[in-house]
């Protein structure tokens, strides 16, 4: 894949970003109205789902170190990385995000952060020690494109919104099951309980499906953002290899943050609807495109 200019896709994203700040809200509305048939319960809807996106936006780099099990890493804990990432960062002249490790001897890697004050660069200890320095530089330069590219704030928005349609899915389902079959004028309430179950699954869907197209596109652009960076595209391909032989953190549980590593195995795989529900392209694919640059 070409890869398009850093401003360029720093422009896109952000249009992406508005986008869905806009369209997400959007469906939530149509869907609190065709369920509810008030604007006052729609309205309600809009509140608390605001309340939670804020909450989550800005205290997100908070419960994913809770749920990654990660901490910071200091330069006297690791000068070869530390060095490796500020060196890097002096290159493309921006502010050096935070370092942090997660102790597992898996090989992984991902970028979190809205802004400048909580972009950070999370590394596993196993791809630490097992990768070579020009296969580690390959690997941050991954995280500093989706920094730079603003991609993490783009996947975080998404997400946020993808686990708020969740939510209502989940309530929508749990809530007609208390419906009884019939209406207290005696009339059955079977079909509205079908309509709600429905329209909350398809929104849920819609949800999903755009995230999960928003999520490789930018696997794609990060891997030749970073080919762009160090010149090296072998070296990320050869790291790729390496992290696609054991890629599972065992701290992480939870599928939101596993979709933010640099490879998730969870959501990788081919179905019948191919990989419109994968969180990332096959790594075989990647490392074919970037094979492609030597």
């Amino acid at each position: 894949m070409k890869y398009i200019g850093i401003q360029k896709q720093i422009r896109r994203n952000n249009r992406k970003s508005l986008l869905l700040l806009f369209l997400f809200p959007l469906i939530l509305v149509v869907l609190a109205l065709i369920l509810t048939g008030s604007p006052e319960v729609s309205f309600l809807f809009i509140c608390l789902s605001a309340i939670w996106f804020v909450i989550a936006y800005f205290f997100h780099n908070k419960m994913i170190e809770r749920a990654t099990s990660s901490e910071a890493m200091s330069r006297r804990e690791n000068p070869r990385v530390y060095n490796l990432l500020e060196n890097m960062c002096i290159s493309q002249g921006m502010e050096m995000p935070k370092l942090n490790i997660i102790n597992d001897d898996s090989l992984n890697a991902f970028a979190s952060g809205i802004n400048q004050e909580t972009f950070t660069v999370t590394l596993s200890k196993g791809i630490i020690e097992k990768l070579t320095d020009e296969e580690l530089e390959g690997v941050i330069a991954h995280e500093l494109s989706h920094i730079i590219n603003r991609d993490v704030r783009l996947l975080i928005v998404s997400i946020i919104f993808v686990g708020i349609f969740s939510f209502i899915s989940e309530m929508v389902f749990r809530g007609t099951s208390f419906i009884g079959g019939r209406s207290n004028d005696g009339k059955s309430n079977l079909p509205f309980i079908l309509l709600a179950i429905l329209i909350s699954i398809v929104a849920f869907f819609v949800a999903r499906l755009l995230h999960f197209a928003i999520s490789r596109k930018r696997e794609y652009l990060a891997d030749a953002g970073a080919a762009e960076i160090t010149k090296k595209p072998y070296a990320l391909a050869s790291a790729l290899r390496k992290i696609s032989g054991d890629p599972y953190i065992e701290a992480v549980t939870r599928r939101d943050v596993a979709q933010l590593f640099m490879h998730n195995p969870q959501f990788t795989e081919r179905n019948l609807f191919g990989n419109l529900f994968s969180t990332h392209p096959p790594i075989e694919k990647r490392i074919e495109l970037l094979e492609q640059y030597v």
